[in-house]
């Protein structure tokens, strides 16, 4: 090793502090950096060999030891939830760019097995504008020798709580170099054991990754190691196919093991990565135009597909007529699913009834099937949409308050208006709360919660349209907080979101902030359409999903700028922080 790394640490989102190590640029001008994320039971050291091997001494190289892995703190193999690890990774990114000058399209991204489902479910997620990302053999799906270990790990856990498993992978499986088999032994920061939660967290996430793999748009190399023995090679040949980017190669090594940037012979697959990396800096940032998603793509056939009526004597439209005919029995005894029928189950209303969580109905039974109502993965997404919504804007508020600026909240859909008032309950109260909606139902509801919560000398509510621009510009005095929650995920139209994003960006202040929601991922979105109603006059509920990436461009080009982002542990419903530009 010629260059010397320096040790450092960085907070993560829930104050932990991670270990990683930087080796700066060695060439009179820096042009930018390569972050190293390693494999599952190792650390970062483990992949210093290719600072030096790749020769690229006009870059920073930076490379973490995750949360439960070498010089990190944590329980060795494990983390609160395979979504905090992931939100690691923005945390460090953030980081980086906070305090060695860089900004995201100045950083590519080298990751190797689980480490690269980390940064490939990272760019699904959060759709990072990096200027691109090496994944090396990615642990989509680790090979379980046992018949049924799978289900019968999720028994187990669900009996046990959870608990460890020891990797029977030996050094000799991972590497034809003796000398890495023999440092990969001596390791004492290496870890064999990895808890239950992570090893099937990962499973999920890369199960997710790779069928929605549409949504990656990050310039993409792919390593496959063509003799490994840890992870099955379809799940990576099905994820570069479905990528979403132009700019995409994959390169099969026949003889490699699992690690494929250390094994013997890697000097190919170095030079492959450089040359990669190389070719992207040498060109301009870009990413697909994702405008006309709602015209084409993989969302687009999605929702049109969900919409086509199932012939009548087909074996699923007959499930799906017992699935409606016991939800509607059910209505009669739940109460959120009566509702629901009523008012829509996409309505505020519906939506007020789930944020407070609290089964009714008639009798046990009702209350019953009420919390297995309330339990549905979707809802549980919107409660923990609601908790990161509050959080952001707490956010905007303390920046505004840093800056000694007014804090004037608007919402353009606001439903009731929970979700706000909560947020600002026990805080200092902002200077005026503007709520709108379209329904009178809704803003009847919300002024009762004004006068509950005893806010009715700072917020009102009013009737307005969200997709009316003129109307959003001529409100007075200009917000310093703009919200839009769960109202475009309704809306498969991206010219009537670029619209209502304008009459934002006329309602916003400069450098104010816009919060806005998305949904990239639902894993009930047939269930959905072929059984849920929505608010209007009792349509079929059925919803085109927005990438991070897509919905992130459309604001970007309203003029806003994301800063901060939170995304629940499914990876279904995102809620963004943006700055107002000119």
């Amino acid at each position: 090793m010629s260059r010397v790394p320096e040790n450092h640490e960085f907070i993560t989102h829930d104050g932990t502090s991670l270990f990683y190590r930087r080796w700066p640029a060695t060439a009179p001008e820096r042009r930018g950096a390569i972050v190293l994320f390693h494999r599952g039971h190792e650390h970062g050291e483990r992949m210093a060999h290719l600072v030096d091997e790749l020769d690229l001494p006009e870059f920073d190289f930076y490379a973490w030891d995750a949360r439960g892995h070498g010089r990190s703190p944590g329980t060795r193999g494990d983390s609160p939830s395979l979504g905090c690890s992931v939100r690691d990774i923005q945390s460090f990114i953030d980081h980086l760019c906070a305090s060695h000058e860089l900004t995201e399209p100045d950083i590519a991204v080298i990751a190797q097995s689980v480490g690269a489902v980390l940064v490939s479910t990272w760019a699904h997620d959060y759709a990072p504008r990096i200027r691109c990302q090496v994944l090396a053999s990615p642990a989509f799906k680790v090979k379980l020798y046992v018949p049924f270990a799978r289900p019968g790990l999720k028994l187990m856990r669900a009996l046990r709580g959870n608990f460890f498993v020891n990797s029977y992978v030996k050094a000799k499986y991972l590497t034809h170099d003796p000398a890495r088999q023999a440092s990969f032994v001596a390791d004492p920061l290496i870890s064999r054991a990895i808890s239950v939660n992570i090893l099937l967290g990962l499973y999920e996430a890369g199960e997710r990754v790779v069928a929605d793999a549409e949504a990656i748009t990050v310039p993409t190399q792919l390593l496959i190691s063509g003799d490994d023995w840890v992870v099955h090679h379809w799940p990576q040949h099905a994820f570069f196919t479905r990528l979403g980017t132009d700019v995409k190669e994959k390169h099969v090594f026949q003889g490699f093991y699992h690690d494929t940037l250390g094994e013997l012979p890697r000097a190919d697959a170095v030079a492959k990565v450089r040359a990669f990396i190389l070719r992207r800096f040498e060109t301009p940032l870009s990413r697909p135009d994702l405008n006309d998603e709602d015209k084409r793509g993989h969302t687009f056939e999605e929702a049109k597909n969900l919409s086509v009526a199932l012939s009548p004597t087909s074996a699923k439209a007959l499930y799906w007529r017992a699935y409606r005919f016991l939800l509607g029995l059910s209505g009669y005894l739940s109460d959120g699913v009566r509702l629901g029928h009523r008012t829509g189950f996409d309505s505020g209303s519906s939506l007020d009834y789930i944020y407070r969580n609290t089964p009714a109905g008639r009798g046990f039974i009702g209350r019953a099937i009420d919390r297995v109502y309330l339990d549905a993965i979707g809802w549980r997404g919107i409660r923990q949409r609601k908790i990161n919504l509050e959080e952001l804007l707490r956010e905007a508020l303390a920046r505004l308050r840093a800056g000694k600026r007014p804090a004037r909240v608007l919402d353009i859909a606001a439903g009731h208006g929970r979700y706000v008032l909560d947020a600002l309950a026990g805080g200092d109260r902002p200077d005026s709360i503007l709520l709108r909606d379209f329904s009178e139902l809704n803003i009847e509801c919300g002024r009762a919660l004004i006068a509950e919560r005893g806010l009715a000398d700072v917020a009102s509510f009013e009737q307005g349209d969200a997709f009316d621009r003129a109307s959003l510009a001529a409100i007075e005095p200009k917000a310093t907080v703009g919200i839009v929650s769960g109202l475009y995920e309704l809306f498969p139209d991206n010219g009537m979101v670029t619209t209502s994003l304008l009459g934002l960006h006329d309602a916003i202040e400069k450098d104010g902030y816009l919060i806005y929601t998305g949904q990239p991922w639902h894993p009930q979105l047939e269930m959905i359409a072929r059984a849920l109603t929505s608010h209007r006059a009792g349509q079929a509920w059925v919803m085109r999903r927005r990438s991070q990436a897509e919905m992130d461009q459309l604001a970007r080009e309203a003029g806003f700028e994301k800063i901060a982002q939170r995304v629940d542990e499914w990876g279904i419903f995102t809620v963004s922080l943006a700055r107002r530009l000119p």
